[in-house]
């Protein structure tokens, strides 16, 4: 059962995930060689709880983090550790935010220091996935031209797309209906309507689409241990097309003084 959002609920929704872009902005600022992820986790705590929300996963199926943090070949749902970034590495920084009973919920994938010009592309590719689904949320539309636009996209380049993890309807819970894949075919699936809050999340690898869980019970991995991209915009659909209420620009921010330094 697909909860569609009045106006008022959707701005609920937007101020939740602008808290989050603004966590991934400090996360930004932080992120280097030599930090840790449970490092970067107790500052988005402090944060998110400092803006007047609550972290949204932190307790959510029992995650004991407020952060995600999956790095290199880790997919999503890595949980923070006290081991140090490293040049080259690349991190999912997946956060959720709770206020005033709406989530938010978005992921960045981040470049430590200077990567494989492969790695590079994987990352640019996978963001482009992401505003090329966007730009596919629409009325015209349903949700399987979403994940074929999405598909269509990263197999060109010859990346596989996750199948076992998805993008979801957002709202008063962090996972709501519908299901919103990175793949699908044409014509098929929900139709888009005005009022429709979702969560779009492209997890794209550079190699195998296959991926298996580790013994944390958390941390999903690639099957080749190669590593995998994923970026996530929260998005509601306005007057026939997507408008997105998350947003990187605090992020992009970050990066743009360090080019300039």
């Amino acid at each position: 059962m697909i909860h569609y959002k009045s106006a008022e609920e959707i701005e609920l929704v937007r101020e939740s995930a602008q808290i989050v872009s603004k966590t991934l902005g400090l996360v930004a600022k932080e992120i280097k060689p030599g930090v840790t992820p449970f490092y970067l986790d107790k500052l988005a705590e402090e944060f998110i709880r400092d803006h007047g929300a609550e972290p949204g996963f932190l307790g959510l199926y029992g995650c004991p983090s407020t952060l995600l943090t999956s790095v290199n070949e880790a997919v999503v749902h890595g949980i923070p550790t006290n081991k140090p970034l490293q040049e080259g590495d690349i991190i999912s920084v997946d956060c959720g935010a709770k206020k005033n009973g709406y989530y938010g919920d978005h992921a960045y994938t981040f470049q430590i220091g200077e990567v494989r010009f492969e790695v590079k592309q994987l990352l640019k590719v996978t963001l482009e996935c992401l505003y090329i689904g966007i730009e596919a949320t629409n009325t015209s539309n349903r949700l399987g031209d979403v994940g074929y636009a999405i598909q269509q996209h990263a197999e060109s380049h010859g990346y596989g797309v996750v199948r076992e993890l998805v993008g979801h309807g957002l709202g008063k819970a962090m996972h709501e209906s519908p299901d919103v894949p990175n793949y699908g075919k044409r014509g098929k699936g929900q139709r888009i309507k005005n009022g429709l809050v979702i969560a779009i999340e492209p997890m794209i690898n550079l190699g195998t689409r296959r991926v298996k869980q580790l013994s944390d019970g958390w941390t999903i991995v690639t099957a080749d241990r190669l590593p995998s991209a994923h970026f996530e915009h929260n998005v509601a659909v306005v007057n026939g097309k997507a408008e997105i209420l998350s947003t990187f620009d605090f992020v992009e921010e970050v990066t743009t003084q360090r080019l300039a330094v």
